[in-house]
């Protein structure tokens, strides 16, 4: 009876210790990210105790304690965000914030688990307690976030249908299947929203089964998307109109169905735009050899001046192959490791490289020509006077050198188009 007596009272005595740390624990006025806080001096604390209590240091009392905080850390996030708050939400089109309230709630449970990580090492192992003992309760709860954020992603997304426009030969009839899709969708969701039960209850094992025919019916959704993306990419006959079809359907692209219908078409991108540089290589070849010959057939604007209209030429070229790179680079790593896109890779950092050195060629062959051919000239007299037969004294007219005209043309052009003008043409100006 003594023993038991001692024991109770050494209990008690360590106990003690953590009473404030779970009295602000159980505290529902306080924030998730306070409680949070809580996570690193109650570990410390259990650390403690079992290090230097001489019966509080057993298994089974340590998992009745990280079970018991597990228990307060679900009912703390439930106070915050439960499932009707998430409905309302989401029939308000307050999708983001039912996901920073459930991100929050993750944040926290994981916040506790390093907590609890990182003082079991500090045990020096003494802790050997399997992780599904200590957190089954915790997990699950972890799990069911998930699913809810899964749900309110899904409606996220799917909700940006109605701003998709398709075009190009059956645009009319695509968009009106997307129409027909979002109705869908939003029969499904009104239906899973009509639960009787808090969807954040971990113990309501219902919301199993509802969820996973929601899944089901968003599945076939998803395929049907699919195949309008899919049936899109194919009637749009240009890079442009495909990629632009693509940024349509941006926030759909991370469903799985419909992530594994487009990787089949990126193949078909990449080969589409390797011809595309084939096509800008040839164009600039030929370009720039009437170019250099200054031939009336040169590609250059006919109100622009000669180096400027050049400068012009290639960085329309560069814009035509830079974008399509931009969102070939987003797509799946399965696709980057395939030979196809190293070659339109390589192709494409070759053609950037000339088009590059060309306009960095021409601007310095113009700054040399520069100083050279304006020396002296700014020093003449603007007006001079010309002896004639009409007039003894003659007409007076104006003096300014043709190669300034010029030079003030090309620099006022390098300014509207955004080139930086060399230093000395801008002296100059």
């Amino acid at each position: 009876m003594n023993i038991a007596k001692y024991e109770a009272n050494e209990n008690y005595k360590y106990l003690k210790t953590l009473e404030e740390l779970f009295n602000s624990l159980t505290d529902t006025t306080k924030e998730l990210d306070e409680v949070a806080e809580l996570f690193v001096p109650i570990m410390h604390t259990i650390l403690l105790v079992w290090t230097y209590s001489e019966h509080y240091n057993t298994p089974s009392r340590l998992v009745v304690l990280i079970r018991e905080i597990c228990n307060a850390i679900i009912s703390a996030c439930c106070a915050k965000i439960n499932g009707v708050e998430i409905f309302t939400f989401i029939e308000s089109g307050e999708q983001r914030e039912a996901l920073s309230k459930l991100s929050l709630c993750i944040d926290v449970c994981y916040k506790f688990k390093d907590a609890y990580f990182e003082y079991k090492a500090e045990s020096k192992n003494q802790w050997k307690i399997t992780t599904n003992a200590l957190f089954v309760r915790l997990d699950s709860f972890l799990e069911r976030c998930q699913d809810i954020v899964h749900f309110v992603k899904t409606i996220q997304q799917f909700k940006l249908i109605q701003k998709i426009e398709i075009g190009n030969t059956k645009g009319k009839t695509l968009s009106a299947s997307l129409t027909a899709i979002l109705e869908e969708f939003d029969k499904s969701t009104a239906i899973f929203m009509e639960v009787k039960y808090d969807i954040m209850d971990i113990e309501m094992r219902q919301f199993d089964d509802d969820f996973y025919k929601f899944r089901q019916r968003i599945k076939e959704l998803e395929r049907r998307l699919a195949s309008i993306l899919t049936q899109g990419f194919d009637d749009s006959d240009t890079i442009a109109g495909k990629f632009k079809l693509l940024d349509a359907f941006d926030a759909l692209l991370e469903r799985p169905i419909i992530q594994d219908e487009l990787e089949k078409k990126q193949i078909t991108l990449l080969d589409l735009f390797k011809q595309d540089l084939k096509c800008v290589g040839a164009i600039f070849m030929e370009g720039k050899a009437l170019v250099d010959k200054v031939d009336e057939r040169a590609p250059i604007s006919n109100n622009l001046p000669p180096i400027t209209g050049a400068l012009n030429w290639t960085t329309g070229l560069l814009e035509r192959i830079t974008e399509p790179m931009e969102k070939l680079s987003l797509i799946s790593q399965s696709i980057k490791d395939r030979e196809e896109y190293k070659d339109v890779k390589k192709l494409y950092n070759s053609l950037c490289k000339n088009l590059k050195e060309y306009n960095e060629h021409k601007i310095k062959l113009w700054e040399a020509g520069v100083e050279e051919n304006t020396e002296g000239k700014l020093n003449k007299f603007l007006l001079i006077r010309e002896d004639t037969d009409i007039a003894v004294e003659g007409f007076i007219r104006v003096n300014f050198d043709p190669v300034l005209v010029r030079l003030l043309r090309e620099v006022k052009y390098f300014l509207l188009l955004n080139i930086e003008v060399p230093e000395k043409a801008s002296l100059l100006y």
